[in-house]
Parts: C-alpha cells; structure tokens; sequence
C-alpha cells in the first residue's frame, strides 16, 4: 500500500486515516498504536511516515490472510480481548516477539509486552495465549 501525504504526517495518521488500516488506536504511551517496522515493535504515533517509506510496515491487519495467524487465533480461542482497544497493539508485539525467537518462553514474551497496558485487566487470558503458542512455538 502507499498513500501521499505531507512529510509532518505520523505513520498512525497515514495508516488510519489515509490507507484505511483503523486497527492502530491513539492513545500515547500505552501501546495501542504498535506496528512491526523491519521486523521490530515501533510505536506509529511517534514515527513518521516519511521514515517507513519503503520499508516494512505490518500491523494487526497483516496477520490474516488465508489462514489466522497463529497469534489472533490464540486471542480468540483463549478469550483475551475485552473492549478490543489494545488488541492491535498486544497481537502485534507478540507476533514480533515470537518472530525474533520461536522457541521463546512465556516470561520472555510477556517481557517484550512492557509498553502494552490493558484498560479492561484481560492478562490473565493473555498468558492463558502467549503460553498456548509457546508450546506450539509460535
């Protein structure tokens, strides 16, 4: 996907507002807005369009397709979204914890979430998924 837009434009801004990719929420500091850039957590509130021009953009939306990806199957099966509003965020940074190592423990996951807050206290099923996927390796 690709979209024009002025150089003070915010990744979150070009995504929600201009590509239609609405599943990145503002909400600052608390990790709702987290895409993977190249592979890493970035929070697109505080990114630039400009900077991922070209690059690797991939958010909650990214991860359908044909199949589930194993992450949202794993939120759905184990109940772990309440209102929805920091799924996006918590989805994302699982799958990218899970692609930079596949055989992570559960501990090692729930580390690589520090930045995501839930609002509705869904933790409990959260580790009920992320220990779901380590068993299955990601």
């Amino acid at each position: 996907m690709s979209a024009n837009v002025e150089p003070r434009v915010t990744l979150l801004d070009a995504l929600c507002n201009y590509l239609d990719v609405t599943g990145c929420k503002r909400v600052c500091d608390r990790g709702p807005c987290t895409v993977m850039h190249n592979g890493r957590t970035a929070y697109s509130c505080t990114m630039l369009a400009a900077e991922a021009r070209g690059q690797d953009v991939r958010t909650a939306e990214s991860l359908g397709g044909a199949a589930l990806d194993p992450v949202p199957a794993a939120f759905s099966e184990c109940d772990a979204q309440q209102c929805g509003f920091c799924t996006p965020g918590f989805v994302v940074s699982i799958r990218a914890a899970l692609d930079k190592n596949p055989n992570a423990t559960p501990e090692q996951v729930e580390a690589a979430l520090a930045g995501n807050i839930c609002r509705c206290g869904t933790y409990e099923q959260m580790r009920c998924a992320i220990v779901q996927l380590c068993k299955k390796g990601g």
